[in-house]
């Protein structure tokens, strides 16, 4: 992303990514197209993850950037192995996938210690997926309503629940919806 002076990265990112939450609320998008253009955004305005991450919004901005790569990179993949063409794009595009994901968990737990494990919350969530039961878990922090991070990682859940932090209980996730719709 060109720095403009006197222009805040985070006003604009975080701008443009509640307008796309707002037209995914109001059904304008589907969760797919909610991807896509998050994605198209990113590479539009060449948005890179902060290198030094010493601020809870950095690390915030971080999981959102490869959370967005790691999802479009999965949809990507699930195409390609639907159509059973270009198997080899398709498994760069999962390993792409795999990658963004696991540095995602890597800001997660950058947020967490940058809050020092402090007013937050970590649990399993309600899902319809059968797989992701008692495998997908929401962070929440206290402070911040608006910001939810959601993971699979069985080192950052270890990690969490050795801090005291991750409760072994299920709950509702704060996002259900969105958190429940097939891409």
């Amino acid at each position: 992303m060109q720095y403009i002076p006197g222009e805040n990265i985070f006003e604009k990112f975080f701008a443009q990514r509640e307008s796309l939450i707002f037209q995914y609320k109001k059904g304008d998008l589907n969760k797919r197209e909610y991807i896509e253009e998050s994605h198209a955004y990113l590479v539009n305005q060449d948005v890179k993850p902060f290198k030094n991450v010493d601020a809870f919004e950095k690390a915030v901005f971080n999981y959102q950037y490869y959370n967005i790569m790691a999802k479009y990179f999965h949809m990507k993949s699930e195409m390609l192995k639907t159509s059973a063409k270009h198997p080899e794009l398709a498994r760069q595009y999962s390993e792409k996938r795999d990658k963004h994901y696991h540095l995602k968990d890597k800001m997660t737990l950058r947020a967490v210690e940058l809050k020092d494990y402090y007013d937050l919350e970590a649990y399993y969530i309600k899902v319809s997926s059968v797989q992701l039961k008692k495998v997908l878990y929401e962070i929440i922090f206290h402070e911040h309503p608006d910001v939810v991070f959601h993971s699979k990682s069985r080192w950052l859940r270890e990690r969490l629940e050795r801090e005291g932090v991750f409760a072994n209980t299920t709950k509702r996730s704060v996002i259900e919806q969105y958190v429940n719709e097939k891409y």
